[in-house]
């Protein structure tokens, strides 16, 4: 009489399978994971770059020392926080904003970057050095 039903063989090869299988899945989910999150800090870096250089600097023919939502009106102040939530210019965040050639509040230039996590940094100069 035979017996009908899978080896333990089948068994494992199938257990294997099905293990790795989830294993390429997870670490595929978490890479565009990662790929969402670094195109969303340059989106805003972009949204940040461009509304101090449209609208900003001609309104006032310098940059601000340091960036609030207050000063860029046009854009959304969600963009000032990076993907952990803490806002550019607060210590630890993976957005910098670093002014240059500055005096009593007003600069003539800067620099503004996104530490991404898959790729270089993210680095935008302001148009006028």
């Amino acid at each position: 009489m035979r017996q009908r039903g899978f080896t333990v063989l089948e068994l494992i090869i199938a257990i294997v399978v099905l293990l790795a299988a989830g294993g390429i899945f997870f670490v595929q989910k978490r890479n565009l994971e990662i790929a969402k999150t670094d195109a969303q800090s340059k989106t805003a870096i972009n949204a940040i770059y461009y509304s101090l250089e449209d609208v900003y600097y001609p309104a006032n023919q310098m940059y601000p020392e340091h960036l609030t939502a207050d000063q860029l009106k046009g854009m959304d102040p969600a963009d000032l926080k990076d993907p952990k939530s803490k806002t550019i210019g607060d210590q630890g965040s993976a957005y910098r904003y670093e002014p240059k050639d500055c005096k009593d509040g007003k600069c003539k230039s800067y620099t503004i970057t996104a530490d991404l996590q898959n790729e270089a940094d993210f680095v935008k100069q302001s148009r006028n050095k």
